[in-house]
């Protein structure tokens, strides 16, 4: 009898330790994830599509921050200075050499435009943060201001996590117009979706919340998105096309990936959203 009540007792005790040693994982996965959510969430230092060269000219210039941090973008302007500009905000992976791709497309559409690099990214200095992004983003549109281009001569394209920061700074504002690649509707959205076991909404610092502003937003928009897209579910960017207001156009693809292609396709897209803001 003993002996029965001795076994039970120490398979008791196993399955005790057992759930104490996955609970104590758990909780430090959860620490973990809380202190290094900064790396997590920015990576400056990942290079994809690095071997492309620039094929048209740029001028780089630095944009000072309210918070006095200089900001590395590259400028372009074509002979016509009545073209509107293009403020494109990069998402939260990469340098601006991994842009190139994409700018040297800009080439066969009527616009100038401005390819902005966030604090802590392509040498800048500054720790990213969703706070010190908008910042950040406003900082390249008072700077475009400063070189004589109105807001409504101002296109905000997002891509990614810009997408989320170009939705926040075109809140009751009349830019031209608005495009936003791949964007999720909220970090904390995204989150659940990679890490459905941990408490996102409680961990995280920076929400990126754009289902929330996207209503605030009466300029005309272009949402393009891959079905395909492995990071960013496709559902996030149906969802902000369905929140949009009017006047709202979609790209939507079947096989595009995160990082959509710029073929010919996307780019007569580009065109005609560029043209019919004239």
């Amino acid at each position: 009898m003993n002996f029965l009540f001795n076994k039970k007792l120490k398979k008791m005790n196993y399955l005790t330790l057992l759930i104490a040693v996955f609970v104590i994982i758990y909780f430090l996965i959860i620490f973990l994830v809380y202190v290094f959510q900064e790396k997590l969430l920015y990576n400056p230092n990942e290079n994809n599509y690095s071997n492309d060269k620039l094929e048209i000219k740029i001028e780089k210039v630095k944009i000072k921050t309210k918070d006095k941090i200089d900001l590395l973008a590259w400028y372009h302007v074509k002979e016509n200075k009545n073209y509107k500009t293009i403020l494109f905000l990069h998402g939260n992976a990469g340098s601006l050499v991994n842009r190139i791709h994409k700018v040297n497309k800009f080439k066969d559409i009527n616009i100038n435009f401005l390819l902005l690099a966030w604090r802590g990214f392509s040498g800048n200095s500054g720790r990213p943060t969703e706070k010190g992004l908008y910042e950040d983003a406003e900082s390249a549109v008072r700077w475009l201001e400063s070189q004589g281009i109105k807001k409504s001569k101002i296109i905000i394209y997002g891509e990614s996590l810009g997408a989320a920061v170009a939705t926040e700074i075109s809140q009751n504002k009349n830019f031209a117009g608005l495009i936003l690649e791949s964007p999720f509707t909220s970090m904390i959205d995204v989150g659940k979706n990679v890490y459905p076991f941990l408490p996102v909404k409680l961990l995280l610092k920076d929400k990126y919340e754009s289902f929330k502003k996207i209503k605030n937003i009466n300029i005309p928009i272009l949402i393009m998105h891959g079905k395909d897209d492995k990071i960013v579910p496709f559902y996030m960017g149906q969802k902000m096309y369905e929140l949009a207001n009017e006047p709202k156009y979609s790209y939507f693809t079947e096989y595009d990936n995160h990082i959509m292609e710029y073929d010919v396709n996307l780019l007569n897209i580009l065109k005609k959203f560029a043209k019919s803001l004239n």
